[in-house]
Order: structure tokens, then sequence, then C-alpha cells
């Protein structure tokens, strides 16, 4: 999952040059123009909402569907569930905004989020604008990026109302139901996953513990049933998810093993296990060996 740290390293270089994460007590948010968009968003979680007026070409993916963005278009994403956004032309415009959940229901006792539709899983995060919403939308976000520079005092309760204005001049127009499946959604979402298992490694420290370690945490992470996920991977590789998620992660045990000097204890706790004893049982299940052993005799 990217985290708005991660996004601020991210963005840093297509602008090149260091941004610091604003420090609050109530939450986080931040706006920016889309003029230096990357070529790629990679294709993950985030730990955090986003808002983004498109003025530019490009596709936006999804596990399972797409859907190309010709014209303006109102994004908007949550933490749950992850996209990729791919550009089609050098010419990108429009804005958009980040923020936490902490932020947006700082002064209210309900959940504006959780009961927005423009939020749920299975909806239509997209919405095609004419001219006129262009306009509109485009106001509100120069009004943000006015006011988050400037020095007013309340100045996040501004921007809290613009957000909250965003989102319910949207509410008044139609998503767009024009998405399409990809023509392969098995091989689509295979891949996908082992995108995600390849993301975990290398280990570089002992303090990192791994955070995906079943299929059911894959499937979430993809944002499909995981026997869907089950389906796709044993249709494209003859394998199961969990047999490729041991093969991985033994392969891994492996490396540290030879060449590292952590002990076993720590090495286990990085690849997730709780106990020192899991781990000796799944190593000696996958290759026979103990950890101790295959460690002494540097067995490959």
């Amino acid at each position: 999952m990217e985290t708005i740290h991660d996004f601020y390293q991210r963005f840093s270089l297509t602008r090149d040059s260091d941004y610091l994460v604003p420090l609050t007590s109530f939450g986080h948010f931040n706006v920016f123009q889309r003029d230096a968009c990357s070529f790629l968003t990679p294709y993950s979680r985030r730990d955090y909402y986003k808002i983004s007026l498109i003025l530019g070409l490009g596709e936006l993916h999804y596990a399972n569907r797409w859907i190309t963005v010709d014209r303006p278009a109102l994004l908007f994403s949550n933490p749950i569930i992850p996209y990729a956004w791919e550009i089609n032309s050098q010419e990108q415009a429009g804005w958009f905004c980040l923020f936490t959940e902490e932020f947006v229901n700082q002064e209210s006792k309900q959940n504006f989020l959780k009961d927005s539709p423009l939020f749920k899983v299975d909806g239509n995060p997209l919405y095609f604008l004419n001219d006129q919403q262009v306009d509109e939308i485009s106001f509100i976000f120069k009004k943000m990026m006015s006011e988050i520079n400037s020095n007013y005092i309340h100045k996040y309760n501004v921007l809290r109302n613009y957000l909250h204005l965003i989102v319910h001049e949207s509410m008044k127009m139609q998503p767009t139901k024009q998405f399409e499946k990809h023509s392969n959604a098995s091989v689509r979402i295979c891949h996908l996953f082992f995108e995600l298992l390849e993301r975990q490694f290398p280990i570089d420290s002992p303090h990192f513990q791994l955070k995906l370690k079943t299929a059911n945490d894959y499937a979430y992470a993809l944002s499909v049933h995981v026997n869907h996920l089950n389906r796709a991977v044993k249709e494209t590789t003859g394998k199961t998810t969990s047999e490729h998620i041991s093969s991985r992660i033994t392969q891994e045990a492996k490396a540290l093993l030879q060449h590292t000097n952590w002990n076993i204890s720590e090495i286990a706790y990085s690849l997730g296990f709780e106990y020192p004893a899991y781990f000796t049982n799944f190593f000696k299940k996958n290759t026979h060996f103990s950890p101790k052993m295959f460690r002494k005799d540097c067995v490959i």
C-alpha cells in the first residue's frame, strides 16, 4: 500500500524538488496541479483519498476492468480499491487533492465519506464532464490552490468546505458506465498478483515484516474475491496462489540465511511468522532442511 509519505517521495521525483508532508493534528489535506503527471501511476492501494480533475488523455485500470479517458473527467479514489493510471499524451492538466478520513470528518460526527456514494466499493468512480461542469469544478480547485497558500488561520476549514462542495456537485452528475472488461481477466489478475508478490522483496531489514502472507491478503489487496484470484492464478500458471507465495517466501528465506547474519528469530519475524518454530516447520517442509542446517552447509 502506498502511504502519504510514499506519495510525496514519488511526487518529488516528477517535480525535481523535495516536498514535505504537512504536519497537522486533524488529518491531512493538500492540493496540486497535474502538469507534471508521471507516465504511469503504479497499481496499488493508497492509504489516503484522492479526487482528480483530469484534463488529458489516459487509461484507468482496475483489477478486472479498464476505461479510456478521452475527455475531461473527475476521478474519485479511496484506500479500498487499487488502481493504475497510464497517460496517453504528454499534455496533462487539471488538479488533484489528497486527504485522509480524519481531515474530512474533523468537525462532524457523521462519516461523510462512508455515506457518500462516490467512494463505495461497488460504485463507479469516474465522471465525464461537459464544458460547464469543467468550469465549475476547475473554479473550486483554483480556490483550493489559492486558499492552501494563504496565511488564513482557518484555511483548513475553508478547504474542507470546498472538498464537500466538489463531492456534492458530483453527486448531481451521472457516473460513467463505459468500463470494459479485460480481454483475459485471469491473465491480468495473475500478472497483478505477481507484481504485488515481487514488490515485497527483497527484505533488507530484520525490522521489516512481510505484509501480504496469504492468498486472502493478496485478494484483499487486489480487491477481488479470493476464489476469483485462486482460479485466475491456477488457470494461468497451473499452480495455486498459496504455492507461489510459499515458493517466493522460501526463496527469500534461503537468501537471508545465506547472505545475512540475522538470527533465525529475526528472519522468521521479517517473513511474517509469529514464532520461530512456525518458520522452522515451514522451511523444513519446503526444503527438507532446517534453517540452521541450511545456513551451516550453504545448501542451495
